[in-house]
């Protein structure tokens, strides 16, 4: 006598291998989870605030108010500064300084980084010799002390803090441009490129070089985040834009004095900071994860 199987037997495992598949998707495409929605909110916010401040406050940041040291209200959000000038305002405007200038880090440090890795893994031999050794060299140099270094002999101001910040991540950016060069030289269809007769310089530029970009995006990203908090530390301590330029560095320096008494001067312009940054990085491991 045959025993009725049941439908449900077969219905569990077709349901498991559903919830799986739908729990791999969304692993592949970090994109659309709440983190990462939050972060490119956040960024966009903060782009649009540096190209267009006028959109995100009225008031002037240079211009002071008769009330100095005025707590956080509905009048100032963030409150007033030690000579009256509204906080809200100055980290808004804040935000051209420090995101343009980290835009230009990061550009210096990319351009320059990723052609050096790309020489170095394409042609090896000695060109690869030297280029790596001069890669060490800046490796073993702390980066604030190379940035300031530089700027000593720049000059002061917020293009060469970028220009120095960026140099800092230029042997970070050429040495992982090589080890991605050197992987993807080996693969088959640049091997078939050079046997169809073409010459080294288009293979670097339509496959080697293309098909290498993805990590290094990533970590541009990552950079990004970096030079952020290296162009805050450089104006933190007098080496960014000159006073009374609104620059988030410069504009916590400017509160330390207050800080037992004027809490929002250093934690508000802080957590603007945080905010960028961590969006930054979460946006690099999204890239990540794509690699």
């Amino acid at each position: 006598m045959s025993v009725p199987t049941s439908n449900n037997t077969n219905a569990q495992p077709t349901q498991l291998r559903r919830n799986r598949h739908h729990v791999s998707r969304a692993q592949r495409n970090p994109w659309t989870s709440p983190a990462s929605i939050l972060a490119l909110v956040i960024l966009a916010v903060a782009f649009l605030a540096a190209l267009v401040p006028g959109l995100f406050t009225n008031s002037d940041p240079y211009a002071g108010t008769d009330v100095a040291l005025l707590h956080p209200s509905s009048e100032h959000w963030f409150g007033t500064d030690a000579v009256g000038r509204d906080l809200y305002a100055r980290v808004v405007y804040g935000a051209r300084q420090s995101l343009i200038g980290a835009l230009i880090a990061v550009a210096v440090g990319l351009m320059v980084g990723t052609l050096l890795g790309l020489l170095a893994g394409s042609l090896r031999g000695w060109v690869d010799a030297i280029i790596m050794r001069v890669v060490d060299v800046l490796l073993s140099i702390p980066g604030i002390l190379l940035s300031l270094s530089i700027i000593i002999v720049l000059g002061f101001g917020s293009l060469q803090a970028a220009v120095a910040v960026g140099a800092t991540s230029i042997a970070t950016f050429a040495r992982l441009a090589r080890s991605q060069v050197m992987s993807v030289a080996g693969s088959d269809y640049v091997e078939a490129a050079y046997g169809a007769g073409a010459i080294p310089m288009q293979v670097m530029a339509r496959h080697i070089l293309p098909n290498s970009l993805t990590p290094v995006i990533a970590l541009a990203t990552l950079q990004f985040g970096s030079a952020i908090l290296q162009l805050s530390i450089l104006g933190f301590l007098g080496y960014g834009a000159p006073a009374p330029t609104p620059e988030w560095g410069l504009i916590i320096a400017e509160g330390r004095d207050f800080m037992a008494t004027a809490w929002w001067l250093i934690i508000l312009p802080g957590l603007a900071i945080v905010a960028v940054v961590v969006s930054a990085n979460r946006l690099s491991q999204n890239f990540r994860a794509e690699a």
